[in-house]
């Protein structure tokens, strides 16, 4: 890994300082009794059955016993998110947490909210024409910009010359502010590195399925010319592995991804992935309880800077390859919780490359 790598890499806090950080939000809290809304956007990824909502109740049982949270997943689709919002309205949410599948869209939900006396939190993805009352998220511009710098830099210390070809980008959804905003990082993260952009892709509802039938198009049209790939998040980049690997690549060129998801894991691990970013959900769904219930006892939650004119807190991610994924991941801890264990990762045909990396027995 490189200096700049190592370096990015570095300036991860830990979870466990960030979630006490967190704690900051709610010390002078009263509220004892109130509805909260958590609606997050699909199921393409896993994190929200499995990170995001458990960790956002979690925190919510520690800041209001008595508080009831009601949990929705619109499944990708923008009309059913809109009828779960309304739903919780008319069961009383006095605030909702917002992760919209359409981010134009959910400009209207969140006037007819303030409008009822709702407040209204984004969440990881913002909401750029409507002001919220608060937004927090980890930095997604950033995100695209350290994996598509990561990418370059790799290349770089390969040899790889940018004469011979070129780079894939697959973004992500086009409803979505946040992959937009990563789509920002990435262009910005590639635009000094001399490798040009063979072709984009954003990529509808972040299915990858769209992003493997776009790829596998891509490598027939280009073929060994592609010398990476810049993937928005791991369901896009795994989607690239498959594209490659169907064509009969071996090894794949190399490619990003995003979200520290078990498959991006075990790609880096079996070393056909060779980035991702942990941002662990827990964190960001801590905090937004704790603002949930500042904004309900009446006081204005401490923002780090304003973005789409909301209040906004922004929290910093971890760039993670296989040189420093144990470190990342198996050695970090959330809740006193390692990010993943070995025995999550390293089944059957990754066991191998756990041993490499030091992962497990």
């Amino acid at each position: 890994m490189t200096h700049f790598a190592l370096k990015v890499a570095g300036i991860a806090v830990l979870a466990a300082g960030l979630l006490a950080g967190t704690a900051a939000f709610a010390q002078s809290a009263k509220v004892t009794d109130a509805t909260v809304a958590f609606l997050m956007p699909d199921q393409s990824s896993t994190r929200y059955e499995e990170h995001d909502f458990p960790g956002f109740q979690a925190e919510m049982k520690k800041l209001c016993a008595g508080c009831k949270v009601i949990y929705q997943n619109a499944n990708g689709d923008a009309s059913r998110q809109q009828q779960q919002f309304n739903s919780a309205i008319s069961q009383g949410a006095k605030a909702i947490v917002l992760d919209p599948v359409d981010s134009t869209a959910a400009a209207s939900l969140v006037k007819l909210a303030q409008s009822q006396g709702v407040k209204v939190i984004a969440y990881d993805r913002p909401i750029p024409s409507a002001a919220a009352d608060y937004y927090v998220s980890f930095n997604n511009e950033e995100i695209g910009k350290m994996i598509a710098k990561s990418l370059v830099d790799h290349l770089k210390a390969k040899g790889v010359k940018a004469g011979d070809g070129g780079l894939l980008e697959i973004n992500g959804s086009p409803t979505d502010a946040a992959a937009g905003l990563i789509k920002k990082g990435i262009h910005a993260g590639l635009a000094d590195g001399g490798y040009p952009v063979l072709a984009e892709f954003d990529t509808p509802e972040w299915a990858p399925p769209k992003a493997q039938q776009w790829a596998s198009g891509q490598i027939t049209r280009f073929g060994k010319k592609i010398l990476g790939v810049v993937a928005a998040n791991d369901g896009t980049g795994g989607a690239a592995v498959a594209a490659f690997k169907a064509a009969g690549y071996d090894p794949v060129p190399p490619v990003t991804g995003n979200d520290a998801t078990i498959a991006g894991l075990q790609l880096i691990i079996s070393g056909d992935q060779y980035n991702t970013i942990s941002k662990p959900s827990e964190i960001v769904a801590a905090a937004a309880a704790n603002v949930a219930i500042e904004l309900l006892s009446g006081q204005a939650p401490k923002a780090d800077t304003k973005l789409f004119d909301t209040p906004t807190k922004l929290f910093t991610p971890a760039l993670v390859t296989s040189e420093n994924l144990k470190a990342e991941i198996i050695d970090k801890t959330v809740n006193g919780k390692p990010i993943q264990t070995p025995d999550q990762l390293c089944i059957d045909r990754y066991a191998d490359g756990c041993k490499k990396l030091g992962i497990g027995s």
